[in-house]
């Protein structure tokens, strides 16, 4: 028998609790750790309709990367999302373990997956055990030659970004919402960060320190990791029926 507990000891194994961020909320967020576990959901958010999706199939537990309690959750009502999504979680019997910074950081995870992605070599992280990383191209591109590869590696529905002047080679990444860390990858001697969730000042102070700064979306730059942890625990706990969310994607359209 395969229990709750045993599979978030085996997460933290690929993702050890030493890499958590302070202000970060992982680990098995809602359930039991003695439940036993025949089917697991994977999904980069624990959604409504995620956790519909588990239902209906018939997982117990459902693995995320984005915590599902995060920011201070004050009440458990369906007056909101969160609310309905947690009380749906608890009602009907389905445990959440989330996976979130110390992913991110971890070797293997978010941000070494999305510099193989974009054919960085020699990535290593920008910081000792820090989130983002940064590497090379083996033979520099033209911006436009490096956003058709963000585009075929990561299928978001858009890209924004600015140009810095320079072409592509020392390359660094953040999955999710990194912008706020572009002046130290610009003191590295980057020419480029790919990144999500960028604020309209944050390019403007790129482009000036001559860095080109891309927006991928944060579902496309950190979705990546889903396949991986289904592949982990699959190897890991072969008796064990799992499955990546059909229901969950990308929500950010753009309209040209």
């Amino acid at each position: 028998m395969v229990t709750v507990g045993e599979i978030e000891h085996f997460l933290y194994a690929l993702a050890p609790r030493p890499l958590v961020q302070s202000w970060d909320n992982v680990g098995l967020l809602v359930g039991r750790p003695d439940r036993e576990v025949k089917r697991i959901l994977v999904s980069l958010d624990v959604t409504e309709a995620v956790a519909e999706e588990a239902q209906r199939w018939g997982a117990e537990l459902i693995v995320a990367h984005h915590p599902v309690i995060f920011g201070g959750v004050k009440s458990l009502t369906d007056r909101d999302p969160a609310g309905r999504t947690l009380l749906y979680l608890v009602e009907h019997g389905l445990a959440a373990i989330c996976m979130h910074t110390n992913l991110d950081a971890a070797a293997g995870g978010v941000n070494d997956l999305l510099a193989g992605a974009l054919g960085l070599v020699d990535a290593a992280p920008v910081v000792e055990n820090g989130i983002e990383r940064v590497g090379v191209l083996p033979n520099s591109l033209p911006l436009p030659d490096f956003l058709a590869r963000i585009k075929e590696a990561l299928r978001p529905n858009g890209i924004r970004f600015v140009e810095g002047g320079r072409p592509v080679h020392c390359v660094a990444v953040g999955g999710g919402a990194c912008g706020d860390f572009f002046p130290r990858v610009a003191a590295l001697g980057c020419d480029t960060f790919v990144t999500a969730d960028v604020k309209y000042h944050q390019f403007l102070d790129a482009q000036a320190l001559g860095l080109s700064l891309i927006d991928a979306g944060h579902f496309p730059t950190e979705n990546l990791v889903c396949p991986e942890l289904l592949a982990a625990l699959g190897q890991q706990f072969p008796e064990l029926e799992l499955r990546q969310s059909g229901c969950h994607g990308e929500v950010i359209q753009y309209y040209l």
